[in-house]
């Protein structure tokens, strides 16, 4: 998808279509007055006054007929600087210009102003030569918009839309739009009943219904079993911890704006813990170690809560409280390569397993002119950074540096998947820490009888189950793979009077796997259709032939071939889906 704000040419483009689209607003309700109209991410938009009229679905061709008018008749646009006075003058009778012209700096002496035709507005620019280039642009949506994001302020009418310099391009911009909205794990996950979210548990909070608890509960086992066979030993902590812990930690001083606000409780200082490092350092210095001991591999499935801006949260891609799936190795110093090494295996035999093969590794490193993000000891980080340089080029693994996207306490491996739509986003990571460990005076005894400071690498394999199960249902527009979804094998008899006895059999037989019996009064054309729309991987289709011959006849998701098999054969075929975990 064309990045907008990051091309000159179509962010120019965007800037004068919002005005287009402003004169064409003015055209059809000479009374409306205008907010802002800025340039965006996927276009522009602009915040309109209209009064007691709420834009409709009807509205917007209209408007978009008047743009068109209006770019066909090709008026040069000319830009002006005026003073101050001369632009209060100018729009004396907009009280949201007044507004936007009385916050200008004292210094800001000189003003432009755009016009073009029977309409001027207020804009730093730049803009095109004449709206006859505004060729090809479409109004993709409306909503209301609070006048400078306060509730307590007027509700405005807010209209998206979008230009492009050819016809093609605009095509495919809307082609790629129709995919991202099929694919929004939103819509996904309200259609197929995997979350939910409500206003009075609070934005960013989202529930996980019953079959959306199914995605999270096989996911947690499957990296389960796979730590355990890596020797992690997992843990249950607070997930609160008192403000002292993240002082001890550095949180509170490189964190705190990500947190939510301490409580007091008692004689004691409270707060929901944004990460689990701290915790788990108190795990590892419950008990004395010996260089024998290490490393240690603690992981736990661990809800923590940050704060993000409400205009942020997004579904389950982008949470207040989340589910990690964390783990903290300590490790000796001359154990750091091996460990990593094993953290990358696990990430890439994941990554494998769910098909996932557009991925990058970016080494996030710490800017060494920020002192207020950053710990600042310059020896522990040259050594870290150089170790992780070294491992990465050992692994013969390709990678980019990124200046000032480390950690607080350390640089990290950050492994960024592209999506089937949208940018791309962060999903495994690999810290490597030496400050922790330190702040927290934890030890092991080395082979001479003295005490030496671990090293902890911190790591998130799918980061969190929530960002997953996001970026998993918009990969597979909500088909999961058998092994994940909450319902695996749908029962249709096809008349209930004769054949529902024998899908009842089936039904018990079959109930190690998640399965429902459809026996409603219903045609099959529904039910079958009802099936796909639910996204079940396997319908079985049972009618006189299936009773007579104690057959399964199947149809996969997607297909329209009906397989009939024995039942022994249908078994050996889903306990194959279940094996391969693919």
């Amino acid at each position: 998808m064309k990045k907008i704000l990051e091309d000159e040419r179509l962010s120019k483009l965007n800037h004068s279509c919002a005005h287009l689209l402003a004169q064409a607003v003015k055209h059809l309700y000479p009374e409306a007055k205008f907010w802002v109209g800025p340039v965006i991410e996927e276009g522009f938009y602009y915040d309109i006054d209209l009064g007691d009229k709420v834009i409709t679905e009807e509205d917007i061709p209209l408007i978009e007929r008047e743009m068109k008018k209006i770019s066909k008749d090709g008026k040069r646009i000319f830009r002006k600087e005026i003073s101050k006075d001369e632009a209060i003058e100018m729009f004396q009778e907009d009280p949201y210009k007044q507004d936007l012209i009385s916050r200008m700096d004292e210094n800001e002496t000189i003003i432009t102003c755009y016009s073009q035709g029977d309409f001027t507005d207020l804009c730093r620019g730049p803009h095109v030569e004449t709206v006859k280039e505004l060729k090809y642009f479409k109004l993709l949506k409306f909503s209301g918009a609070y006048w400078k994001g306060d509730s307590k302020n007027k509700m405005l009418q807010r209209i998206y839309g979008v230009c492009f310099d050819t016809e093609e391009d605009l095509s495919e911009y809307l082609k790629e739009l129709e995919e991202a909205a099929m694919r929004d794990h939103r819509k996904i996950g309200k259609n197929l009943n995997i979350f939910m979210s409500h206003d009075l548990v609070g934005k960013g909070m989202p529930l996980w219904l019953p079959n959306g608890a199914i995605i999270r509960k096989n996911l947690e086992n499957y990296i389960y079993e796979k730590e355990q066979k890596l020797g992690y030993k997992h843990v249950y902590t607070p997930c609160v911890g008192t403000v002292d812990l993240y002082k001890t930690s550095g949180h509170w001083d490189h964190y705190k704006e990500n947190m939510f606000p301490s409580m007091k409780v008692d004689d004691e200082e409270f707060v929901l813990r944004p990460m689990n490092c701290p915790h788990h350092m108190l795990v590892y210095a419950n008990d004395l170690h010996s260089y024998r001991d290490l490393p240690i591999r603690i992981g736990e499935f661990a809800t923590d809560f940050r704060y993000e801006a409400s205009g942020a949260v997004k579904g389950l891609e982008r949470v207040r409280c989340m589910c990690q799936n964390d783990a903290h190795l300590f490790v000796r110093p001359d154990q750091i390569g091996e460990e990593f090494k094993k953290v990358v295996s696990l990430i890439l035999d994941v990554y494998q397993d769910f098909g996932l093969k557009n991925y990058k590794f970016r080494l996030s490193l710490r800017d060494p002119e920020d002192k207020e993000k950053y710990f600042d000891d310059d020896e522990m980080w040259n050594e870290a950074e150089n170790k992780l340089r070294e491992v990465l080029n050992e692994f013969g693994i390709s990678y980019y540096e990124a200046i000032g996207e480390a950690a607080f306490y350390g640089p990290k491996l950050d492994v960024e998947v592209k999506p089937a739509v949208g940018p791309e986003v962060t999903l495994s990571t690999c810290q490597l820490d030496f400050l922790l460990p330190r702040k927290f005076e934890l030890s092991y005894i080395d082979r001479e009888g003295n005490k030496q400071i671990p090293v902890v690498l911190h790591r998130a394999i799918f980061g969190t189950f929530d960002r997953f199960t996001a970026f998993i249902l918009e990969e597979t527009k909500g088909l999961l793979p058998f092994w994940l979804a909450p319902t695996q094998i749908n029962i249709i008899p096809v008349n209930n009077e004769y054949h529902l006895e024998y899908s009842e059999s089936l039904y018990e037989k079959l109930k190690d796997y998640r399965i429902e019996l459809d026996d409603r009064n219903e045609k099959l054309g529904y039910k079958m259709r009802e099936s796909v729309t639910r996204k079940i991987p396997i319908t079985l289709i049972i009618g006189q032939k299936e009773v007579d011959g104690n057959l399964v006849s199947y149809r996969l998701h997607g297909s329209e071939e009906t397989t009939t098999v024995t039942y022994d054969e249908f078994i050996k075929m889903i306990k194959e889906k279940i094996q391969n975990r693919k």
